[in-house]
């Protein structure tokens, strides 16, 4: 009889991994395309200086949508699906770290620590490229005079007002490696992983922390997946209030160019003080939960659907 309070996780070596690959497609392009206006806006409020431009998530949120319609929320977002790469290198390097740990221990919080920590380094290592064209792309339109690069409005034949048409994504790559070389599209990479290691290395063992604390209090017949639902935001807040001051610093070095992550982060704390720190975490945070109960369900069901065969049985959800 399985013990009230044990929620199954489910192991590389468990599943059927043509399905896995499959659907895990699929789950990541859809949750991206969920929460990308909030990283739009969080990026934005990161880099304006002050109150600039926008006071906060919510007006950020308006003023967008009335300078630059719903387009406009999904600036960069074309040449940000090809972080769908990076996305299933995240999964297998987690899944393939954490099965390598537990020869060396059984402690899921260590597992979970060292896998994620290194499926982020993995990660980045790929998207950051993507992420430097994709956050200029964000901040054409209302922000545009807070970047260094500036897509150019082309006429449309059919049109009596200027648009900005897809080749805005060639126009800013080409400036940006005409500008820093290729270099230019590693910018921040270090920013990154200081921010999205720690971030992932924590979500994971908060994420089964909160889960197995939810499962103890919660009817010993609520479904798992609910619990997890739960513990996948609480743990994604969590991650995010204690990294966000290096998102803060990350996001200004892609943006606008700096080289030294230490030099930005004191220009930070210098003009805007403790309260600099915080600028986007709100945003965060709200970006964080629909997108951590997607992955958490999506992820735990994508797993569930991907069991091999002669396990299902086997299995109390």
């Amino acid at each position: 009889m399985q013990q009230k309070g044990a929620i199954q996780i489910i192991e590389w070596e468990d599943l059927d991994k043509r399905k896995f690959y499959s659907l895990g497609v699929f789950m990541t392009l859809t949750t991206r395309a969920t929460v990308y206006p909030a990283s739009l806006i969080r990026t934005r409020l990161q880099v304006q200086k002050g109150k600039a431009l926008y006071s906060g998530t919510f007006d950020a949120f308006f003023k967008i949508l009335r300078a630059e319609g719903v387009r406009g929320l999904y600036r960069g977002f074309m040449v940000n699906t090809f972080t769908l790469i990076s996305g299933q290198a995240y999964i297998t390097t987690y899944e393939l770290v954490r099965k390598y740990v537990s020869q060396y221990s059984p402690s899921n919080t260590v597992k979970s620590v060292v896998a994620g920590g290194a499926a982020s380094l993995v990660a980045q290592t790929i998207t950051v490229p993507i992420d430097v064209v994709s956050q200029h792309l964000m901040m054409q339109g209302q922000g545009e005079h807070l970047t260094r690069f500036k897509a150019k409005p082309k006429m449309m034949l059919a049109a009596t007002k200027r648009r900005l048409t897809f080749g805005q994504t060639r126009e800013i790559t080409v400036q940006i490696f005409a500008a820093d070389g290729f270099r230019g599209f590693y910018r921040g990479y270090v920013a990154s992983l200081l921010t999205y290691i720690p971030n992932s290395a924590l979500w994971w063992p908060f994420y089964h922390f909160y889960a197995e604390q939810l499962s103890l209090l919660a009817p010993s017949e609520c479904p798992h997946l609910i619990l997890q639902a739960l513990a996948g935001p609480m743990a994604a807040a969590t991650a995010s209030t204690i990294t966000n001051p290096m998102d803060v610093v990350r996001a200004r070095v892609q943006v606008e160019g700096r080289s030294s992550v230490i030099e930005t982060f004191k220009q930070l704390l210098a003009e805007e003080g403790i309260w600099g720190m915080t600028k986007g975490l709100s945003a965060r945070i709200i970006s964080s939960t629909p997108t951590s109960v997607l992955i958490v369900v999506g992820y735990e069901t994508l797993k569930r659907l991907s069991l091999r065969a002669e396990l299902i049985e086997s299995r109390h959800w």
